[in-house]
């Protein structure tokens, strides 16, 4: 596993279970990243930060959830926007979806943390925008090669999304001469 990679959605819930978090791992993944975007820290104990419960013990170096951080923080630094978002792997649309919408709204939360007075471009006023509406959305019927291909374009939109909301927070508006 190299250090950009995440890691699985298995191993990401069965440490939440460890610690009693109530938080799938999209919600975990989207909350950090949301954080990290924003011009959190990247801090071993990320997640009573994040989950706003100071009693959350930070992750042991080197485990599922410490390396969760890790990799996230640096896919948002990645020159070559190797940024991803950690989802359900499932067949199901719908399931793939609800991850999704979920992270989105985790990621809100993360983001709302750390942002402070923060000003947003207006391309990153947008993104937030944008990441608020999927927040909210819901899928009621669902056509699996149509919705398919409609997921996997909202996801490449939603790691672009993220990366221009880092780089307006964390890197300065230099970095942004990147995305365009």
């Amino acid at each position: 596993m190299s250090e950009t990679e995440l890691p699985a959605w298995t191993d990401v819930a069965s440490a939440a279970d460890q610690l009693q978090l109530a938080s799938t791992p999209a919600e975990l993944h989207g909350a950090l990243c949301g954080w990290l975007a924003a011009g959190g820290a990247d801090q071993p104990g990320w997640i009573a930060t994040v989950m706003a419960d100071p009693d959350l013990p930070s992750p042991v170096p080197g485990d599922t959830l410490d390396r969760l951080r890790a990799a996230s923080a640096k896919q948002l630094g990645d020159a070559d926007f190797g940024f991803e978002l950690l989802l359900p792997d499932a067949d199901d649309v719908q399931v793939r979806a609800g991850g999704l919408f979920a992270w989105c709204r985790s990621f809100l939360g993360g983001f709302g943390l750390a942002v402070g007075d923060k000003a947003l471009s207006e391309e990153g006023q947008e993104a937030l925008a944008d990441l608020a509406n999927l927040a909210a959305a819901r899928i009621e019927e669902v056509d699996p090669e149509q919705d398919e291909e409609s997921l996997t374009e909202i996801e490449e939109y939603l790691r672009m999304a993220v990366l221009l909301l880092h780089a307006d927070c964390a890197l300065g508006p230099r970095s942004r001469q990147r995305l365009h």
